[in-house]
């Protein structure tokens, strides 16, 4: 799973919070039939064009995420949702990282990042496929989010 955002305030304080965010643990469910198995996965944080960031973890995590990072409660005056000489940022925006709106999420549980003095516009998320491991080893054969 992939969440887009644009980050912004004082450069330490969004600096602090991405190293928070790149330290996270994350447990990565392999299947394989009825069989379960878990394995901890580090995060990634990718920067890519407009100064947008993309943080990389399993899906299972999602609402976690997207309620830590505040996608619910963000300020209005910085947003996507706007045109622009007709264009709608939002959509092109979109279109063009080649990724999905935000979907509803639940808000009960947060990962304890250090987030003050840094806002989040949100951008979108991205979906994996899942993948069968082909590498020798413990899970050969297991079906797993292919991050």
């Amino acid at each position: 799973m992939h969440v887009l955002f644009i980050p912004y305030g004082k450069r330490d304080c969004v600096e602090l919070m991405l190293r928070e965010m790149e330290a996270q643990k994350h447990w990565l469910t392999f299947t394989k039939g009825e069989q379960k198995k878990k394995n901890l996965m580090n995060s990634q944080i990718r920067v890519l064009p407009f100064g947008v960031y993309e943080y990389v973890f399993p899906r299972e995590d999602l609402d976690i995420v997207l309620y830590t990072l505040r996608f619910d409660n963000y300020d209005d005056r910085y947003t996507i949702k706007r045109k622009f000489f007709g264009i709608d940022i939002e959509k092109a925006m979109l279109k063009f990282l080649a990724c999905k709106p935000i979907p509803e999420f639940k808000k009960d549980k947060t990962f304890p990042w250090i987030i003050e003095g840094v806002g989040i516009i949100p951008v979108g998320i991205r979906e994996d496929t899942d993948i069968v491991e082909q590498i020798e080893g413990e899970f050969k054969g297991w079906t797993h989010e292919a991050i």
